[in-house]
Parts: structure tokens; C-alpha cells; sequence
């Protein structure tokens, strides 16, 4: 799989890359356990795995991972079943929480979607067009 590139998978999952990309004012442990944290919270849903998102090598001299990376992570999910619905209304619920600059994108089959602190209305528009596209509801 190339970076960027999610696929649907012979026994009908959908694999979602999912990047997490905290304030940039946060320090990168604070983005290390916010990654943690929504990992934790999109393992509670009904999704078929989640297993670390692809990212480049680290470079010379690093100090550990880079952020960006470290809250890539691929969920793979039932096509059917309201599973990716589910995952969207987890990943809005997670931002809203937060007073922070949070981004989150979800990429299916190279069609990205960034969610990130906006409002309500402007946040439904967009999510409701993106599950559409992706579930033909």
C-alpha cells in the first residue's frame, strides 16, 4: 500500500489511513498520548483492526517519531454495518472535546477528508458529503 492509498480489501473491509496531527503547539508527548487516546477510543467501535498508519523513515539524529507519523494508524472496517459512520461520529465527538487545533484526515481510495475545529453546521456539510461518497447513502 502507498502513502495516501487505502484500499477495499477482497473480504469486503474498507481500510481507512487515518493521521492524527495535533496542535502544532503542543510538545510531541502530549501528541504521543492524544494518538493513544483516540486509538483507544476507535478501538472501542466495532472495526475489524487498526494497525500503524505507513510513514518514512525517521531521519538521522531524530529523537523519536515524528508526530505526524506517529498518529497515522489504518482502521479497517466492515463496509456495511454503519461501522465508518460510527468512526466519523467518534472522530467529530474527539475533536469537539478538545479546545486545542487538532486535524484529523481519513483517506479511502485516495479521496482525503482533513476534520478539524469548525463549526457545527460547517462540520455536518462536510462529514454528510463524505459518507455519502462512501457509502451510497
Amino acid at each position: 500500500m502507498r502513502a495516501g492509498h487505502t484500499d477495499q480489501r477482497a473480504d469486503g473491509a474498507v481500510n481507512v489511513l487515518l493521521v492524527l496531527s495535533p496542535d502544532p503547539e503542543l510538545d510531541p508527548e502530549a501528541g504521543e498520548r492524544l494518538a493513544r487516546q483516540l486509538r483507544a477510543e476507535i478501538a472501542e467501535l466495532d472495526v475489524d483492526s487498526i494497525r500503524p498508519g505507513p510513514g518514512g523513515p525517521v531521519p538521522d539524529g531524530a529523537k523519536g517519531t515524528d508526530p505526524v507519523t506517529l498518529g497515522a494508524m489504518v482502521v479497517a472496517l466492515s463496509a456495511s454495518g454503519g461501522v465508518f459512520t460510527a468512526l466519523i461520529e467518534t472522530l467529530r465527538d474527539w475533536l469537539g472535546r478538545s479546545s486545542a487545533q487538532h486535524r484529523v484526515s481519513l483517506t479511502i481510495d485516495g479521496d482525503t477528508i482533513e476534520l478539524e475545529r469548525v463549526s457545527a453546521a460547517e462540520r455536518r456539510d462536510l462529514i454528510d458529503a463524505y459518507i455519502r461518497r462512501h457509502t451510497g447513502s
